[in-house]
């Protein structure tokens, strides 16, 4: 038994979990402070507008606009992937086809990111529904 593979892998996972951890811990801090912030506001009977309130709680959402960010994001991973799995193929042939199907397969999730966002983005035109924050762009 390798000690060393064990340590090593133990390095990874504690990394890992430690990374977790610790981007929960923030997002839970961020969202006391806000709600602290609030808070203060109330008490201090300032007036509380609606542009305030959707930015200290994050109510708005273009769900739209970021599904056209993730579909850019993985449309241009596939080709990417298409690339590595001709280049890897130079050393290990048989991995060519298994790669190639993990692109087309990134490219079709893409192409269905690319459609959901459009979906969204007219159904919120038809609807009109602009308290929601749906498609605006």
């Amino acid at each position: 038994m390798d000690v060393g593979a064990g340590l090593g892998a133990i390095a990874f996972w504690g990394f890992l979990a430690i990374c977790v951890w610790a981007g929960i811990w923030d997002s839970i801090r961020r969202r006391e402070a806000k709600h602290e912030t609030l808070r203060r506001l109330i008490e201090s009977g300032q007036p509380i507008d609606e542009r305030i309130m959707d930015k200290l709680l994050g109510g708005t959402n273009d769900m739209d606009r970021d599904l056209k960010v993730g579909e850019l994001v993985t449309l241009s991973v596939a080709p990417g992937l298409a690339i590595m799995a001709w280049f890897i193929s130079q050393i290990a042939p048989q991995a060519l086809l298994p790669m190639l199907g993990a692109s087309i397969l990134l490219a079709f999730i893409g192409g269905g990111l690319l459609l959901a966002a459009k979906a969204i983005e007219k159904a919120s035109r038809d609807s009109g529904d602009a308290s929601r924050g749906l498609g605006r762009t």
